[in-house]
C-alpha cells in the first residue's frame, strides 16, 4: 500500500513540465520511492539530499526566516531542488535546463503537499 502511494506521487513529479528525474526521500537519508534513467548511489543520493534540506532549514531558522518550502541547487545543464513533504519524507526532483523553475517549483511543492498530508 504505501510503495503504491510513493508510486503515485513519483509518476505526479515525473509529469511536471522539465523534471527528468525524482525521489521521494525520508526525513533520515531513506530513499522509499525513485525514477531515475540511470544509476545512481541511493544511500548517498537520500542521505546527502535530506542533510541537504536539514542544513537549509537549520539555517533559516538561525535567522528567524518563517518559512523555508526548498532549496535548489543550479548547475549549467540541470538543478537540483529539494523540498520538504511532511514530517517524515522529502522530494527531490532533477530538473533540465529547459524547465520554467518557478512552474516547476510550485507544482512539485503542491505534490510535496499533498504528500505530507497522506504519509
Amino acid at each position: 500500500m504505501l510503495k503504491d502511494k510513493i508510486s503515485g506521487f513519483i509518476d505526479k513529479i515525473r509529469s511536471v513540465d522539465g523534471v527528468a528525474a525524482c525521489a521521494v526521500v525520508s526525513r533520515d537519508g531513506i530513499v522509499a520511492g525513485k525514477s531515475f534513467e540511470r544509476e545512481l548511489n541511493e544511500p548517498w543520493f537520500g542521505a546527502l539530499t535530506a542533510t541537504i534540506l536539514a542544513s537549509a532549514e537549520s539555517a533559516a531558522n538561525i535567522i528567524r526566516m518563517h518559512s523555508m518550502d526548498s532549496v535548489t541547487i543550479r548547475g549549467f545543464d540541470s538543478s537540483i531542488m529539494v523540498m520538504g513533504a511532511g514530517d517524515n519524507f522529502l522530494v527531490a526532483a532533477i530538473l533540465d535546463n529547459r524547465a520554467d523553475q518557478g512552474k516547476a517549483h510550485d507544482q512539485i511543492l503542491s505534490i510535496a503537499q499533498k504528500i505530507g498530508e497522506v504519509m
